[in-house]
């Protein structure tokens, strides 16, 4: 077996019984992995120097794939059911046998790498892959140690991912040929069938989102993050897909910390990452600037096309898929934080995109609404942008980022509530959807009002306004906001027929309470005092 490159002194491939591969490359440069990936015939590069490459069969992740071994660590902390998925350690060390066995006669690709850009709490990786775009993915989104930290690296949690070995569902206890199993005893993630990238990312996301919580008293989160110029004052914006989080959090008057995972300790908020894996479809440097500015050489893009007959990326084509990805180190944004840190919160944003125009454009939340929104993880689908969907669609992910979640929902909106109280942190449920009526009816809100009272919220300037309460919700909402028409600031007020508005808060309340019944045994009555009071129970 040879080893070429800088290699850790500690814990070689020897201990994963791995012996027989052809080559081993360490800890190679972006610029070396682009090469290979180009020699390999698995990626092209594009005019801007990105590297462009295919996932295949897989360009999202697979939920129901995902298993986590259920064992004396587990089988007692984890929220198991139809996201945490158990699987048996005898089944996984079979597994774990076969696909070391694959790896024989195989180029590898292997990555020193870490997670927390806090040292207090950082998670030392080691990274295997078959390929070496997805090495180019692992060296963009973990942390990347230095030369001498290299020399010391001991692995506190192992990614084995090979896209071409598949299981055996029969024998092996998957569901599928594909799967990616956590194994918290050994410390191991397995991650076979599928080369989507994201798998590997998200593991280490739904580890970190165990182990601080349970084990070390930080708050995890599935959230961007950004920090003021002068007063250095950290915000962080959840927000599921499609309500404005990568777009509000991107903003040249306030660094950026990180734009998707983030720890909040008793000293502040750090970023995970090391880079970011941005959403690229309809992409345009009007719209997204930061992003545009990203895609150069180095530049991972997952499942894009060109424009016929040239090497210009075509971002609005979805032949592949709608989720085409750039993955990029965090240092190809221009005004991004290194160290990615930042102090204590003193804003937190919840964002939704209410296709029912219900929900305030900006209202403030105490502690109990705060917790409980935060359970509840609302937006709503817009109609007629999937097959079938003739009318707007409540989701509802836990925490923001239900699927990452091993630990009970209820475990982090305690958590979130006793750091709003302590820190005196003020929380807005900012609603970048549809005002004057649903859609189809009214108006989607204007993102110029949106950015303005965020940046009214970040300037105090809503501290000493007078606030009414909303009927059902029973949030705060400001009755005058620096540039943003008083008239929409109040939802039922912008509707025509104000009956119709009611009946509609009404169906949201009901809506919100229905999905929150399956919380409703482990929540505190803190949480439960947050929820809405419907009029009229809508079944």
């Amino acid at each position: 077996m040879q080893e070429i490159g800088l290699k850790s002194k500690k814990n070689g491939l020897e201990s994963l019984g791995i012996k027989n591969a052809e080559k081993v490359y360490w800890n190679l440069t972006a610029a070396e992995l682009v090469e290979h990936s180009i020699q390999n015939g698995q990626g092209v590069l594009t005019d801007e120097g990105a590297l462009m490459c295919d996932t295949g069969k897989f360009t999202g992740r697979s939920p129901k794939d995902r298993f986590i071994v259920k064992d004396d660590i587990t089988k007692d902390s984890v929220w198991w059911g139809d996201i945490n998925i158990p699987f048996a350690p005898e089944k996984f060390d079979a597994l774990y046998d076969k696909m070391i066995q694959s790896l024989e006669g195989k180029t590898i690709y292997a990555r020193d790498a870490y997670a927390g850009a806090d040292s207090n709490y950082r998670l030392n990786l080691r990274v295997i892959n078959t390929t070496p775009w997805a090495n180019l993915f692992c060296h963009h989104l973990f942390l990347r140690p230095s030369a001498n930290e290299i020399n010391t690296h001991e692995p506190q949690f192992t990614i084995i991912q090979n896209p071409d070995f598949f299981a055996e569902p029969e024998t092996d206890g998957t569901r599928q040929s594909n799967f990616a199993i956590i194994n918290f005893t050994k410390r191991i993630v397995l991650i076979g069938g599928t080369a989507y990238t994201g798998e590997m990312k998200k593991s280490i996301f739904s580890i970190l989102n165990f182990i601080l919580p349970h084990q070390r008293n930080v708050l995890s989160m599935h959230c961007s993050a950004n920090i003021g110029i002068e007063e250095k004052d950290t915000a962080i914006f959840f927000g599921l897909s499609g309500t404005g989080k990568t777009t509000l959090s991107a903003d040249p008057n306030r660094p950026l910390i990180g734009d998707d995972e983030h720890g909040w300790t008793e000293e502040g908020v750090f970023n995970f990452e090391g880079g970011c894996y941005a959403k690229v479809i309809d992409l345009s440097k009007e719209k997204e600037p930061q992003i545009w500015d990203a895609i150069k050489f180095g530049t991972l893009l997952e499942n894009t096309r060109f424009h016929e007959g040239t090497r210009q990326v075509d971002y609005k084509n979805k032949q592949v898929t709608e989720n085409t990805r750039a993955a990029y180190p965090i240092h190809y944004i221009d005004n991004a934080v290194e160290p990615s840190k930042g102090g204590t919160p003193t804003n937190v944003f919840f964002l939704t995109c209410d296709a029912y125009g219900v929900l305030p454009p900006i209202s403030k939340l105490n502690p109990s609404q705060a917790m409980y929104h935060f359970i509840s993880g609302y937006t709503a689908k817009v109609a007629g942008t999937e097959a079938g969907i003739t009318e707007p669609v409540t989701a509802f992910s836990a925490c923001f980022g239900a699927p990452f979640l091993p630990l009970h929902p209820t475990k982090y909106a305690q958590m979130l509530g006793e750091k709003m109280e302590k820190h005196n942190v003020k929380l807005w449920l900012i609603n970048t959807g549809w005002t004057g009526g649903a859609y189809g009816v009214g108006s989607r809100m204007k993102l110029p009002y949106t950015r303005a009272m965020i940046t009214a919220a970040l300037a105090s300037e809503l501290d000493n306004v007078n606030y009414e309460e909303h009927p059902i919700f029973g949030v705060a909402m400001p009755t005058s906001c620096p540039n943003v028409p008083t008239e929409i600031l109040n939802p039922r007020n912008t509707w025509k027929d104000k009956e119709a508005y009611d009946a509609q808060a009404n169906k949201l309340a009901n809506a919100f309470n229905k999905n929150f019944e399956k919380f409703e045994d482990f929540a505190t009555e803190a949480i439960l005092s947050g929820a809405p009071v419907a009029t009229v129970n809508q079944e």
